[in-house]
């Protein structure tokens, strides 16, 4: 018999979860294997070269390049403070000296007797790693980073902006396709992680973004009020490193979309647990979905190598329809044709046949559903 695959989106309530937390280039990592460690501890840091700035010291000096040797009190890779003498003329019998001094913090990357140039480096930045979830230091990447693991309640997201947050889960829907107002949002959701239901508005947004919520999970989010909150169209590109001091993560997609039944009944679970999420979000090669990671208590003894084989469609399986119409809605697998059945473009196709979470029975190819694992 055929077996069918499909794209899997997770949502489940125990599973055992691994995280790679890698530095941009090689620097130190801060724990062994075997650590025990929180989502705010610092496990990998390093420096990241700064910018570099042209510096023309013959010019200054008002000599030629092939003389800067001769004035010249650095040397390359020196530490520079703002202010420090780089090069002192003579002048004559001790007067009209010229004096060029530091015009910045850093150090002394390159100094050239042809050009009469120097190239300085502005400070290096440093970039710390924190393990991002709850955990034990799995394995260590030496000189790069560590793989955190442990196991976590698990949600994969549709779409997501900013960066990674961590709070405590805080639920103000009560169902999943209500729609939260501003004044439900308060001060007991500063450092939250708050679920708002099946749509997040701009003024929800703004409100939450001044009362210092750290994450949002929502239904879905309206494409003007994005565009809106970023003061651009989002595009293609990359989510995730949005500078808008707050995360927010759609379970469903866009518009007004009810949380599926599943997350929001694994959310409510959740209540009150510390929580860690992403926005960032890929749709094209290399797919990155956001995450929301529920850290569990756990013995060692259960952290065993999850089975990573592809979601298998089977009757009974349930499904998310990823294409219009019925898009973003719930569904169980009921048939699974073998034979190959034309569309409206007229191409053949793979189908299968579903139940919808609102009863109606439909024919959809199967490409245009994604396995929702539990």
């Amino acid at each position: 018999m055929a077996q069918a695959y499909s794209p899997g989106m997770k949502v489940t309530e125990n599973m055992i979860l691994k995280k790679e937390r890698i530095l941009p280039l090689k620097g130190t990592v801060l724990v062994k294997k075997g650590d025990k460690v929180k989502a705010e501890d610092l496990v990998a840091e390093t420096l990241l070269p700064g910018k570099v700035i042209p510096f023309n010291l013959a010019n200054k000096l008002g000599v030629t390049p092939n003389l800067v040797d001769q004035y010249i009190k650095i040397k390359e890779g020196d530490i520079l403070k703002k202010g420090q003498v780089l090069a002192e003329s003579k002048g004559f019998f001790g007067l009209f000296k010229s004096v060029v001094k530091s015009p910045l913090e850093g150090e002394v990357e390159n100094i050239s007797t042809i050009t009469g140039q120097l190239l300085l480096r502005e400070p290096r930045i440093p970039v710390q790693i924190t393990a991002f979830m709850d955990g034990i230091v799995a394995k260590v990447i030496e000189n790069e980073g560590v793989i955190i693991e442990n196991k976590s309640a698990y949600v994969q997201g549709i779409f997501g902006i900013g960066g990674e947050t961590i709070g405590k889960l805080k639920m103000l829907a009560k169902q999943p396709d209500e729609i939260i107002g501003p004044d439900k949002i308060d001060d007991s959701c500063k450092d939250k992680i708050i679920v708002v239901g099946s749509l997040v508005t701009y003024a929800v947004i703004k409100k939450a973004q001044s009362v210092g919520v750290n994450g949002i999970i929502t239904g879905g989010i309206d494409d003007s009020d994005l565009k809106k909150l970023l003061g651009y169209n989002i595009g293609v590109a990359i989510t995730g490193h949005e500078d808008i001091g707050i995360t927010i993560v759609t379970t469903e997609g866009f518009g007004e979309i009810k949380i599926a039944d599943k997350t929001f009944q694994l959310l409510q679970k959740f209540d009150g647990y510390k929580t860690s999420i992403h926005g960032k979000t890929q749709i094209r090669a290399g797919v990155m979905r956001p995450e929301i990671i529920i850290p569990l208590e756990f013995t060692e003894k259960e952290l065993i190598e999850p089975d990573n084989t592809m979601s298998e469609l089977e009757i009974g399986t349930t499904i998310r329809v990823i294409r219009q119409p019925n898009f973003g809605i719930i569904g169980t697998v009921t048939a699974l044709p073998e034979e190959l059945t034309a569309v409206e473009s007229e191409t053949l196709v793979r189908i299968l046949e579903a139940e919808l979470e609102n009863g109606e029975k439909v024919t959809i190819p199967r490409a245009n559903v994604e396995v929702i694992e539990g």
